[in-house]
């Protein structure tokens, strides 16, 4: 596949970055049709509980709390490859488990909550792992176009799942979503290990055991990180919780069923889609205080989307949500990325998932509760009114001190780095 070095697509020039792009195009459908399935499956089990949902998606989340810190240290000192093997393959049984007991009519609440934190673990090993992979498979050079590429795939995988999944629930219920995306998972394993280690961009690895507090030792003598870490976690907890709002807002108070669920989840993917796609020709703005700069536009669309009066308004402003928070969250990631020595890149990408997704435990029970007894327009608007605070506060603590200094160091042992030369 020929193409150009300096363009918009060229991590594809790269053949291991080919083979894991499709694996993860079929994947990224798959993981989009369970999670609208997983919402629906416990909105049918618990009669439209708001607070349910809340708790299901927080125990789906809660191992990054004990894990990602750790992921990121495996990805460190061990063969990123064969751990991210083994992730997917507790992530595939998982999901096949919960499908069999969907199709067999034997699911009860409790297995949806067992199974999302099964995943959820597996998720959170994963993730630090998969992020920091991605120097390996394309160089240095090339991160923040593959980090763009990577989240177009994942959004468009968004713009396809949902509505499957929404679909197929209302022709044959939950079940064949969750098997779809553990047979998913298959892809993923195959394409990994027809990976050519030869091509790899060798990265180093650390000396010693990978202690996790080397990576926050890091983190801390770099505003230029944690201003990024405040508005991503913010952002994440109260803002990015559309699975719930969609849920919420298409049962409780437009009155609809699963097919105009799964059409949110879609309508929402052409904004992220859109966003991740310009995100690769944005390179040159990235700097932390667009990261600042895109948490304020995304809190203020999510305060509008709340008081959107009808389903089709609803629909047409969430792609306007998805826009502003892919593009800032790319930019985050790649900043995360770039900006951070190669030998501590999985133990920094570990926090930084710890903060993305962190919050979500506390952040999604605390949603699910206050939609219950406050309603569901007031929890939007709440979201996106901290979202927008947690920007405020940033860009007036840290808006002098995020550049990244020159002659940073930090006194961890580097080994030499090895680059591909092929």
């Amino acid at each position: 596949m020929r193409v150009n070095e300096n363009g918009n697509w060229r991590s594809f020039r790269h053949r291991n970055f080919q083979i894991l792009f499709s694996a993860n195009a079929v994947s990224n459908i798959g993981s989009w049709a369970q999670r609208i399935a997983q919402d629906w499956l416990v909105l049918e089990l618990s009669h439209n509980n708001g607070t349910y949902l809340g708790l299901v998606t927080a125990l789906q989340f809660v191992p990054v709390l004990f894990f990602s810190l750790h992921g990121g240290a495996l990805a460190d000192r061990f063969d990123k490859r064969k751990v991210l093997i083994a992730t997917n393959v507790g992530g595939g049984l998982s999901a096949g488990i919960l499908g069999l007991l969907v199709t067999t009519h034997h699911v009860q609440l409790w297995h949806v909550f067992l199974l999302a934190f099964a995943l959820g673990v597996s998720n959170a090993v994963d993730a630090p792992v998969r992020q920091s992979f991605i120097a390996e498979v394309v160089g240095h050079t090339d991160i923040a176009n593959a980090v763009s590429l990577n989240s177009a795939n994942f959004n468009a995988g968004r713009l396809i799942g949902p509505a499957l999944s929404g679909a197929s629930i209302a022709v044959f219920g939950t079940g064949p979503s969750f098997l779809m995306n553990a047979s998913s998972y298959i892809l993923v394993i195959i394409a990994l290990m027809n990976l050519r280690k030869s091509e790899f961009f060798t990265q180093p690895r650390s000396t010693s055991m990978a202690n996790v507090r080397e990576g926050l030792r890091y983190v801390k003598a770099r505003p230029d990180l944690y201003a990024i870490m405040i508005v991503v976690f913010f952002m994440a907890t109260f803002g990015l919780n559309f699975q719930i709002f969609n849920a919420l807002m298409a049962t409780k108070v437009f009155h609809l069923g699963a097919a105009s669920f799964g059409l949110l989840g879609t309508i929402i993917a052409i904004g992220s889609l859109s966003g991740a796609l310009i995100s690769a020709r944005l390179e040159r703005f990235r700097k932390t205080m667009f990261v600042v700069y895109g948490s304020l536009l995304f809190g203020t669309a999510v305060m509008i989307l709340a008081f959107m009066p009808t389903f089709t308004l609803y629909a047409i402003w969430l792609p306007v949500c998805g826009f502003t928070a892919l593009t800032t969250l790319i930019t985050a990631n790649s900043l995360m990325q770039i900006n951070t020595d190669p030998v501590l890149r999985g133990r920094v990408m570990g926090i930084y998932l710890l903060v993305f997704m962190g919050g979500t435990p506390f952040g999604s029970p605390l949603v699910g509760l206050m939609a219950e007894h406050v309603g569901v327009r007031p929890t939007i608007a709440t979201g996106g009114l901290i979202t927008v605070l947690a920007g405020l506060f940033a860009w007036q603590r840290y808006r002098h001190k995020v550049e990244v200094p020159a002659d940073f160091s930090i006194d961890v042992v580097l080994p030499p780095v090895y680059d591909n030369k092929g």
